[in-house]
C-alpha cells in the first residue's frame, strides 16, 4: 500500500514538469486585448497566440470562435488543404470590435476542429463612458 502512495506521488510531482515541458507538451492558448482599458465608443484588437508546446494536426486549421460579451460573436475559418506531417499551424490570431457602451467585458476565443473545443482563453476590457455615452453608471 505504502509503495502504491509513493508511486501515486511521483506521477504527481512529475506531471507538472512533463505537461510544461516547452516543446513537449501541448501549446497554451493565450489572448490579450488591446487596449485593456479605453473610452467608448471604443475599437478593440484582440491578438490570440499558441505559446510553447507541439502544434500538430490537432490546431491545424481551426475554426475561431471570438465571443465579445456584449451579444456579439463572430467566426473565422479558412479552406485548408489536408494535414499533412510537417504542415505549419498558425498560432496568431486577430479580430477587431467596437464597443458602443460603457461596461466591463470578457472577451472569449476558442478554437475548435472538427466541432470539437481544442482550446479556450480570455481576457477583460474595461470600457469607461466616453462623451455622450448615456450608458454610463455612477459605478464607473
Amino acid at each position: 500500500m505504502r509503495a502504491t502512495w509513493v508511486s501515486l506521488a511521483v506521477l504527481l510531482l512529475a506531471a507538472p514538469a512533463v505537461a510544461g515541458s516547452g516543446k513537449e507538451g501541448r501549446p497554451r492558448l493565450n489572448l490579450r486585448a488591446t487596449p485593456r482599458i479605453t473610452f467608448s465608443p471604443a475599437m478593440v484588437l484582440a491578438t490570440a497566440e499558441l505559446s510553447d508546446g507541439q502544434a500538430g494536426e490537432e490546431f491545424y486549421c481551426p475554426e475561431v470562435l471570438w465571443e465579445w460579451d456584449d451579444g456579439a460573436r463572430s467566426a473565422h475559418t479558412s479552406d485548408c488543404p489536408a494535414w499533412e506531417s510537417g504542415a505549419e499551424v498558425e498560432r496568431h490570431y486577430t479580430a477587431r470590435h467596437a464597443y458602443r457602451q460603457a461596461g466591463v467585458y470578457t472577451v472569449r476565443v476558442t478554437l475548435l476542429r472538427a466541432g470539437r473545443v481544442i482550446s479556450v482563453a480570455h481576457t477583460t476590457v474595461n470600457v469607461r463612458p466616453g462623451v455622450g455615452d448615456m450608458s454610463a453608471d455612477s459605478s464607473f
